[in-house]
């Protein structure tokens, strides 16, 4: 019972007081980091989301997602472009307690500054439909002083469903050099940005209390560096994520093995690779994480060792999380910046 208590509260904390979903592998959910890295990298790109966490300590709580973007009239030498985005989370949390939609749709706008370099400025916006099930809550007057009965009057959820209008809004800028291709041992990337959600503050309380959800503040920086002649890629990352009183600083190393260049011409040889690594949430979790990537398709997973205050709950038990992505051309092995086939360089 203390657990599910614990497990409860957890979920009503999270969810009624105004912190969003997250996810580990944040270089793999770039429109969760910023609306402005949509259609930088590829001009088509889908990522699917898998999360479990909690499980250790009661019904898991269950995160999906999917994410695509397509760029507008990006022809091959043509320098500024649109993109579109569209960005669909979904919570469940506990046995179906509270759950949570949050389909948005983005656009940004990516202007090409150099031949290495691009800025891009983006925006998202829609909505966010939550609903709760308070039949299965107890409550602190439904203990005794000695155990719990069920039989004694809980209390009421006035309200068992909201949705609210959501905003937000950044900027990147990307810069990508490669001789040949950006999985070549000589390719080097890099973003840096920031970027601001729930610009309008809206409220969200289950029990008209006028709590609103906090803004969501988040800068980054995700880097991809070869090492030549060594056929590895060095993988850093850095984000902070800022929401009222709450607080997120992950950092991440990885070590990407270069098993196979794409062929420089025909394009019959696939890229191929493997980054090993893990990441660090500050006083909360190590991350442990692997990346296949073969020629449009990328492999993540990533599970959570919790060593925060839950951790005597949670025996350091976090969660599971997996992301599928496929992009279209150009692919992760195509040109990204440099002299060769200047005609794909983005």
């Amino acid at each position: 019972m203390k657990k599910l208590y614990i497990f409860v509260w957890l979920i009503v904390l999270k969810n009624v007081y105004g912190q969003d979903v997250h996810f580990s592998q944040y270089t793999e959910a770039p429109l969760y980091l910023n609306p402005a890295l949509a259609t930088v990298s590829y001009d088509t790109r889908a990522i699917a989301y898998y999360r479990s966490q909690w499980s250790s300590i009661g019904k898991s709580y269950l995160t999906y997602g999917i994410s695509v973007e397509q760029a507008i009239n990006h022809l091959k030498l043509k320098a500024n472009h649109f993109g579109i985005a569209l960005n669909i989370f979904y919570d469940n949390a506990g046995n179906g307690l509270i759950k949570n939609l949050m389909p948005y749709l983005g656009m940004n706008y990516v202007i090409k500054v150099s031949d290495n370099s691009k800025i891009s400025m983006g925006l998202q916006f829609g909505t966010s439909i939550k609903t709760i099930n308070g039949s299965n809550f107890t409550w602190d007057n439904q203990f005794d002083g000695y155990k719990y009965d069920p039989n004694r009057p809980g209390e009421n959820v006035p309200l068992t469903s909201i949705a609210r209008f959501d905003l937000g809004g950044g900027f990147n800028y990307h810069y990508a050099k490669s001789e040949r291709y950006i999985s070549a041992e000589d390719g080097a990337k890099l973003d840096v940005g920031a970027a601001v959600y729930h610009l309008t503050s809206p409220k969200y309380s289950f029990f008209n209390t006028g709590d609103k959800l906090y803004m969501r503040i988040v800068t980054y920086f995700n880097g991809d560096f070869g090492i030549k002649s060594a056929n590895i890629a060095l993988v850093p990352s850095l984000t902070a994520i800022l929401q009222g009183p709450s607080k997120e600083i992950t950092s991440g190393f990885m070590v990407k093995y270069i098993i196979k260049d794409q062929s420089v011409y025909t394009g019959a040889k696939k890229a191929m690779s493997l980054s090993l690594g893990a990441y660090y949430r500050l006083k909360d979790a190590v991350i442990p994480s692997l990346l296949f990537q073969f020629d449009k398709w990328g492999l993540g997973i990533a599970y959570d060792i919790n060593l925060s205050d839950l951790t005597p709950a949670t025996n350091t038990k976090g969660g599971l999380e997996v992301a599928l992505r496929y992009n279209m051309s150009p692919g992760y092995g195509r040109a990204l910046g440099g002299s060769f086939n200047k005609s794909y360089m983005r």
